[in-house]
């Protein structure tokens, strides 16, 4: 890569694609290709197509694919499932159609087994059953990684898949329902202190553990990777910290300024009971996050509070709202 360079970040208006645009332009990359609203709708291929062929771009960062959180992948599996089969089976298509240089995919903790061992490595994929709440989204991930290493095996193109931790920073979906954990909580909590509720209800025991990642230490992540690594094997992305959902309500809490009792309703799901991913691989090639969580905490209130569009919105988004049936993050 160099700063002239032709790069395409499909799925630019998502939580990562933001803050790799913001990334690339910080660093001097001038020559980005297709951002909004001039990225073509990555669910059909004619536009995609068009799209490749006109712009010829020379590096691709596969970001996109709707994604939510454990609520809608119970109700809404199908959507989210095809949404990202299309979005990749397009993207990827093109890329190797017309000579991409080099493409990363980024898929999902979710595609590891639900029980696999801890820290999750990648010899475990594809070892053992999926968590059943996210087995949809986490096939079209699994299908997406596939895909990018069978291009590989049969074309010889350079094509990369790194599998993040659950990321959160700017540029989240803060909806109470839509959101994940991290951005989910943060919303709600700042609900109920602004409405003055003694008491605020959270899925599940608290006991789940997670693994997650700032967003910007993600994206620096995938920068490094694409100048630093052409591997077939996937590569996580991490952290290096775990927290159970407990702890991270009560620092949310603590961030928000909300007094309120939390209570966990151990009638709801869990989801994995533990997710936390091995980097090693990553720590070896020369990189490892750097933001402390509470920071990054702090961090994504402040935005949250400078972002909120009105007092009626349920949720914030990203500059450009990406709805569920279009490339989301």
């Amino acid at each position: 890569m160099n700063l002239e360079t032709r790069i395409f970040i499909a799925g630019a208006e998502t939580q990562l694609g933001c803050a790799l645009r913001e990334r690339l332009l910080r660093d001097g990359y001038r020559n980005l290709v297709g951002l909004p609203p001039e990225e073509p709708d990555l669910t059909h291929p004619d536009p995609v197509e068009s799209f490749f062929k006109d712009a010829r771009p020379e590096i691709v960062f596969l970001v996109a694919g709707a994604s939510a959180g454990i609520g809608a992948n119970q109700r809404r599996p199908a959507e989210l499932m095809l949404n990202n089969l299309l979005v990749t089976a397009h993207v990827l298509d093109s890329s190797r159609r017309h000579h991409v240089s080099k493409l990363l995919y980024l898929g999902s903790s979710c595609a590891y087994p639900k029980h696999a061992p801890q820290p999750m490595n990648v010899e475990s994929l594809l070892s053992g059953p999926l968590e059943p709440t996210s087995q949809a989204y986490a096939t079209a991930k699994i299908a997406g990684w596939q895909l990018c290493e069978a291009m590989r095996r049969q074309y010889g193109v350079s094509f990369l898949t790194a599998i993040p931790a659950n990321p959160f920073g700017p540029f989240d979906d803060f909806g109470a329902e839509s959101g994940h954990v991290v951005p989910a909580l943060m919303r709600r909590m700042h609900d109920a202190k602004e409405a003055g509720a003694e008491s605020l209800t959270i899925w599940g025991t608290g006991a789940a553990l997670r693994e997650f990642i700032y967003v910007h230490d993600l994206a620096d992540a995938c920068l490094f990777l694409m100048r630093h690594y052409d591997g077939a094997t996937p590569i996580n992305i991490g952290a290096g910290r775990e927290h159970s959902i407990a702890e991270v309500a009560r620092r949310i809490a603590t961030v928000v300024g909300y007094r309120g009792r939390l209570v966990f309703d151990a009638s709801r799901p869990d989801g994995m009971p533990r997710k936390s991913l091995d980097a090693g691989p990553l720590r070896d090639l020369g990189w490892q996050a750097t933001t402390p969580f509470q920071t990054a905490l702090e961090e994504t209130y402040a935005w949250f509070l400078a972002h909120i569009i009105t007092e009626d919105a349920p949720h914030v988004r990203a500059p450009v709202s990406i709805p569920l049936s279009h490339s989301a993050g």
